[in-house]
């Protein structure tokens, strides 16, 4: 059995997996961030606060004194750019380097992104891209991300990643979870608002704000809002929202392909696990979607870098 750890401790969410490199499960263990009723989010140091609480319980429960580690990563950063820093993350580079030191193995550092593509490649069962050099689009589509990316498997950093369009203001989950508080939805509201959206008897002609890659998605929690204040029905405003933001990805990608040809599609990142948004994206592209549980923050695509990077996959 060759087991790797992998820590992530991102924004929303406290998580740990295990890779196992012999058999390709991953075991993991997570935990959200506690964010109180109406609030949308967490302070940088109440996100440190309570990763620091959380993590060494998830990773006792996932561990046992009998486990032994090949070697770990973790996420050290939103993205592999210059620049790019969130103080959340460095409760599980303090965990990870820790661990590593500890049982004399190496450890690997990566970033949040990156991980949620692999997990999203290790989810529909296309890691195969990897060892192919097959180059693809995805599409990381969160919180704190709505980026069009275009991936190239690499050797350093296992996927080189080039940034190629998405929102320019508003990212789709903050427009999520600010219309779902507006509703009075406990945050994280995306589960939530799907399941009001599903019972909305309206029928919206969509008109996106689309530039070539790029989209603006300020506008439609502006229009959500006005819908709301003309006293339009929850269902109806919630579909809205989410008709809106997947039209939005999909006329990006539809110009990403004439751009770049025909490439596969990855759509990874926790608003891609609302099935609202999934149903009109699958019938047009040759796309792949992680199963819900690896498209919200989770860190079993950081322990898959971890086995990539000591070429077990």
């Amino acid at each position: 059995m060759s087991l790797f750890l992998g820590i992530d401790t991102s924004n929303y969410t406290t998580s740990c997996a295990l890779y196992d490199s012999e058999t390709g499960d991953v075991r993991s263990r997570r935990r959200l961030l506690p964010v109180k009723k109406g609030e949308r989010g967490l302070r940088q140091s109440e996100a440190v606060f309570h990763h620091t609480k959380q993590l060494h319980v998830l990773i006792k429960d996932l561990l046992s004194p009998t486990v032994k580690i090949e070697a770990a990563a973790y996420s050290f950063a939103p993205r592999l750019a210059e620049g790019s820093y969130m103080p959340c993350f460095l409760v599980g580079e303090s965990v990870g380097e820790s661990i590593a030191a500890a049982m004399g193995i190496s450890v690997f550092r990566t970033s949040h992104q990156i991980g949620h593509i692999l997990a999203a490649l290790y989810s529909c069962g296309r890691l195969d891209f990897l060892k192919n050099k097959q180059r693809f689009l995805a599409y990381h589509v969160s919180g704190g991300t709505t980026d069009l990316l275009l991936c190239e498997p690499g050797e350093e950093n296992i996927l080189d990643i080039t940034r190629i369009g998405g929102s320019k203001d508003l990212k789709a989950g903050q427009c999520i979870d600010r219309i779902g508080v507006k509703l009075g939805l406990d945050f994280p509201c995306g589960s939530q608002l799907e399941k009001l959206a599903v019972k909305s008897d309206g029928n919206f002609k969509i008109k996106p704000c689309v530039n070539g890659l790029d989209c603006c998605l300020s506008g439609v929690e502006n229009l959500c809002i006005k819908m709301l204040d003309n006293s339009e029905k929850p269902e109806n405003t919630a579909r809205f929202c989410l008709d809106y933001i997947g039209e939005s990805i999909c006329l990006t990608v539809k110009n990403a392909i004439k751009k770049y040809g025909n490439l596969p599609v990855v759509f990874a990142g926790g608003v891609m696990s609302d099935l609202i948004i999934r149903r009109r994206l699958e019938c047009e592209f040759y796309s792949f979607f992680a199963k819900p549980e690896f498209s919200s923050d989770n860190a079993a695509g950081i322990a898959v870098y971890a086995a990539k990077m000591k070429g077990m996959i």
